[in-house]
């Protein structure tokens, strides 16, 4: 089995087809086929369903060429660190955001890495939580930035902010009266949440569940909460790094929660073996000119961030 034969098969399941895998490779699609036959005969299993139209990969195949992409990566950090990698400001990064993130923290991370390393190239997706530690763990991202802790051996995490959550009230809610919402007034009215599609729930039925704070945007935006109390009427839950978001006429709608104050912390999670430093300070350095100070967790206030 050779390196090459690993990333054939990983270019055969990103195109589905070993003609234009093959020619990706500059490659005849019967070399590539030999090539691929060869490393099937070798493990004793059969990688990829050529019965299938498009080309895919069979239950044990589709494990090898998750783990052919963990050994190409593991391979181009030894070949990195020989080249000093780990001060370049250069290259291609991935960052995989939640939802309630990247609105605050996307055009900001352009800017200001941008200016600082031009040479990187960055990319930025939103995706799930258990989607961004997954792609993490594949190599598929580089980055992921959500809400901690991440309970995971196999993570590296660097809390990065906390922030508290704010009610956001119509103006024909009874609470749009008070100046601050105590927590148990949210338990006593359904309230405005993307779980499992938009809809009104009855919060103290859902902490009977474990329900979370942050739960209340699963698989969506925090702005269409908000675009339906304007328009419906009622009360949902906004992180505080949204308020900039809302409309200055709007935010007369905003209240703070008390007894307790809900929060949640905000954190950047790498794989354990990764090794970019100079990369990981770049974007570590774009958030605290996006978050304010005061709200910056204690470990990245200061100049540099050691791995």
């Amino acid at each position: 089995m050779t390196l090459q034969q690993l990333r054939y098969i990983i270019a055969i399941d990103e195109y589905h087809h070993f003609g234009k895998a093959a020619e990706a490779y500059g490659l005849t699609q019967s070399t590539l086929s030999l090539m691929v036959k060869k490393m099937e005969e070798e493990l004793d299993v059969l990688i990829f369903d050529r019965n299938a139209h498009p080309v895919v990969a069979t239950e044990i195949g589709r494990r090898v060429i998750d783990q052919a992409k963990v050994v190409l990566y593991n391979v181009a950090q030894i070949a990195e660190m020989t080249c000093s990698e780990k001060e370049a400001l250069a290259g291609s990064l991935k960052i995989a955001l939640i939802s309630t993130v990247a609105p605050v923290l996307v055009s900001g991370l352009f800017k200001y890495i941008g200016e600082a390393a031009p040479s990187i190239s960055l990319k930025t997706e939103e995706m799930l939580t258990a989607t961004i530690k997954d792609k993490l763990r594949k190599t598929e991202v580089d980055m992921g930035i959500l809400t901690g802790p991440v309970p995971d051996t196999d993570l590296l995490e660097i809390p990065l902010y906390r922030e508290r959550f704010l009610a956001y009230v119509s103006e024909d809610n009874p609470a749009y009266s008070q100046e601050s919402i105590k927590a148990e007034t949210l338990l006593r009215q359904p309230i405005w949440i993307m779980r499992d599609g938009l809809g009104q729930h009855d919060l103290a039925e859902l902490n009977r569940e474990g329900f979370t704070y942050e739960r209340f945007y699963e698989g969506g935006r925090v702005g269409t909460l908000i675009q339906v109390v304007n328009n419906v009427g009622g009360i949902t839950i906004v992180p505080e790094t949204h308020t900039n978001l809302i409309m200055y006429s709007h935010q007369k709608c905003l209240r703070p929660i008390v007894d307790p104050i809900p929060s949640r912390t905000i954190s950047l999670i790498v794989r354990r073996d990764y090794i970019h430093e100079a990369m990981l300070n770049a974007v570590v350095d774009a958030i605290k000119r996006i978050i304010p100070g005061a709200m910056l967790e204690n470990g990245v206030r200061g100049s540099h961030l050691k791995l």
